[in-house]
């Protein structure tokens, strides 16, 4: 892949480019999801080189920080890597917020371990019994005889609730370590030979699209299922990969014709936006994200 697409080495993007001569610029706040934020950062930069009155701001925090960020109308865009909640959604039409869905890209929630670590797959349940506590040295499910450390991310984070409810079914652990971001979980990992953690997919393939230096990223399989990759687009794509997810972004409204909105929501659904998802190390969306998304933008007038 182009090596101008490469993840940004910062979590925090602000660009301001102002045309020559003129003090016109388009103001875009996007806030939320840190699984999001170097993949929005990166979609973000390239817009603004083409854009350039272009002004966009791009931070993280965690999904439920963006989205009690645009409840409270503090930022055009939040970054979400799962649906919004009915609580959530109730809060929205109680203030009068016709909120608006879009789906940015799709995400195969990745199982690293170190490397040193020889388990290579692991299933649904023992991911769940890990996490949950009940299975709490490697030799449980089948590895050495040292103790399992976790990392998870903290709560204000989408994929936080999402593993909880779609892999561990229960509670996490008391002894799962909180950490404040994907690239936090992975530097853990890579320290830690009896480490555990889940990142978004574009924490663990390079440009190249091999798993990066320093962990491993495990196969993962359901009850009488062959087991999968997190790397296999295809397999994420059509949801074959059982830790499959499309991550999504959120407007109060929908955005008038003309708005940087409704300017930025264009590129990353074009080609050249998807062509910086996947290189992103994310997956670019399904012909059912794309329908869903024009659905929306078929609205603008």
């Amino acid at each position: 892949m182009p090596s101008r697409f490469a993840l940004l080495p910062l979590p925090l993007l602000l660009l301001t480019a102002c045309n020559r001569g003129t003090s016109n610029t388009t103001n875009l706040t996007i806030k939320g999801s840190d699984t999001e934020v170097q993949l929005v950062s990166n979609l973000a930069k390239a817009f603004a080189r083409h854009n350039t009155s272009a002004h966009l701001s791009v931070t993280g925090g965690g999904s439920a920080t963006g989205i009690a960020s645009l409840l409270n109308g503090e930022i055009d865009i939040a970054n979400s890597s799962r649906p919004m909640s009915d609580a959530e959604r109730a809060q929205a039409s109680e203030r009068g917020i016709d909120l608006q869905e879009f789906i940015l890209a799709r995400d195969g929630l990745s199982i690293i371990l170190h490397p040193e670590n020889p388990i290579t797959t692991l299933s649904m349940q023992q991911l769940s019994d890990i996490y949950s506590g009940r299975a709490t040295r490697w030799k449980d499910i089948g590895g050495s005889d040292a103790p399992i450390v976790l990392y998870g991310r903290q709560s204000t984070s989408g994929t936080f609730g999402f593993f909880r409810d779609t892999v561990v079914k229960d509670d996490y652990a008391q002894t799962m370590r909180n950490m404040e971001g994907n690239q936090a979980i992975v530097d853990a990992v890579r320290a830690d030979a009896n480490g555990i953690g889940y990142v978004g997919v574009g924490y663990v393939k390079d440009d190249q699209g091999n798993v990066r230096d320093g962990i491993s990223a495990i196969l993962i399989s359901l009850k009488n299922s062959n087991p999968v990759s997190p790397l296999d687009r295809e397999a994420v794509k059509r949801g074959d990969y059982p830790i499959s997810r499309p991550i999504y972004q959120y407007l109060p409204a929908v955005p008038p014709r003309g708005s940087p909105a409704e300017a930025f929501l264009r590129f990353e659904a074009s080609s050249d936006g998807q062509a910086i998802v996947e290189a992103s190390g994310f997956y670019a969306i399904t012909a059912e994200d794309v329908q869903r998304n024009s659905t929306l933008l078929a609205k603008i007038h």
